[in-house]
């Protein structure tokens, strides 16, 4: 296993700057997911960690030892690309061997070894299959275990489960993450799913234009973006324009079209006083009710409570998905259950806790 240290990575292509002034530190046994749209940098970072990209500037540490220049050979990683590069015109058991024929080991212990990753990955008696005999999943695994047998300190997957189908790809993430923990070994996992980053990842750098936005856990990624940004990549967000009021310890007051907000702020990002900041909170996290109720004394769990009026609402069958007007200027976003639906033009309330929003500083975006 190898720890990863990526010290001002940057990579050019003409005047396009790919990855710009990278800073990052991946421990040993973690898997991280770099994420992100489409050409934000992460595809091309992964390829310099390989090898098969020369940096412009920057070093890579693999165990505070600096292989910046060294061949991907000599890196002693592993990866599995997005359509697998399995040799069609050879076995399972001919795909991998491949590697350690190459590495000269002796034929009985690469008869050894290919069993026992064979087993591992869930392929034996399949070894004398040719890939285009092999289901999208069976082709999936063959790559793993070609990699995984030659022993890498790290692992490097580049969108491996993008050509499967919904089900099998949801079934796959629970399936790399296992054999990733059971392994230990420090892997880089490329994907621009968010699913597959939050259910996989320990954590998750999310880029963005070359730059890294943001590295957190999971949970902390979704909870807590720290900008505008990040809040409406990675799932759906309501974002409000507000200024601050004032502060109170953990807690500020925003005020907003839709009315004073209390938003948690932990970490003390943002609390001048009138800076202009975006109120975050995600849909299921606000609750909907009846509008004819009485409003009560909020507590801590509604501490942000007001009267709307439903707009649209789509049934998504385990839950309802509505559009809820609190202002002309403010609409939010509210995800339900659908055991009590509301009408479009119903009277309704809206609650969250203060704990649920939180505060972004407007330059964020």
């Amino acid at each position: 296993m190898a720890k990863i240290r990526l010290e001002g990575l940057t990579k050019r292509f003409g005047s396009v700057v790919a990855v710009n002034a990278l800073d990052l530190e991946i421990q040993q046994g973690e898997l991280v997911a770099f994420l992100g749209p489409s050409g934000c940098g992460k595809t091309t970072t992964l390829r310099m960690v390989a090898g098969f990209e020369q940096p412009t500037a920057g070093t890579i540490f693999f165990n505070d030892k600096d292989i910046t220049q060294l061949p991907p050979e000599s890196r002693n990683t592993g990866m599995v690309f997005q359509n697998y590069a399995l040799f069609p015109h050879m076995t399972v058991y001919g795909n991998v061997a491949f590697g350690l024929e190459m590495r000269k080991v002796a034929k009985e212990e690469i008869r050894t070894r290919v069993a026992n990753i064979l087993a591992k990955v869930q392929l034996s008696g399949l070894e004398e299959r040719y890939p285009r005999q092999l289901s999208g999943g069976q082709q999936q695994r063959t790559a793993l275990a070609r990699v995984l047998v030659l022993n890498p300190a790290v692992l490097l997957l580049d969108e491996p489960l993008a050509n499967l189908d919904a089900k099998l790809r949801e079934e796959m993430r629970f399936y790399i993450r296992t054999l990733q923990q059971e392994f230990g070994i420090t892997t880089i996992y490329v994907t621009h799913d968010q699913s597959e980053a939050l259910v996989m990842a320990d954590r998750i750098a999310v880029m963005h234009n070359g730059v890294l936005q943001q590295l957190d856990e999971p949970e902390a990624i979704y909870r807590r973006p720290s900008s505008a940004w990040v809040a409406d990549f990675i799932g759906l967000s309501n974002l409000v324009p507000g200024h601050v009021r004032h502060r109170e310890h953990d807690r500020i007051v925003v005020d907003t079209p839709a009315g004073a907000l209390v938003c948690l702020n932990s970490k003390g990002q943002v609390g001048q006083h009138h800076e202009e900041v975006l109120v975050c909170v995600r849909p299921e996290s606000i609750h909907i009710y009846d509008g004819t109720a009485p409003l009560s004394n909020p507590g801590d769990s509604d501490q942000n409570r007001f009267s709307a009026v439903v707009h649209q609402r789509a049934y998504l069958g385990n839950l309802v998905d509505y559009r809820v007007r609190v202002t002309d200027k403010v609409t939010l976003r509210v995800q339900a259950s659908p055991v009590r639906t509301y009408a479009e033009g119903e009277d309704v309330q809206l609650s969250f806790a203060a704990a649920e929003a939180w505060p972004i500083p407007k330059e964020g975006g």
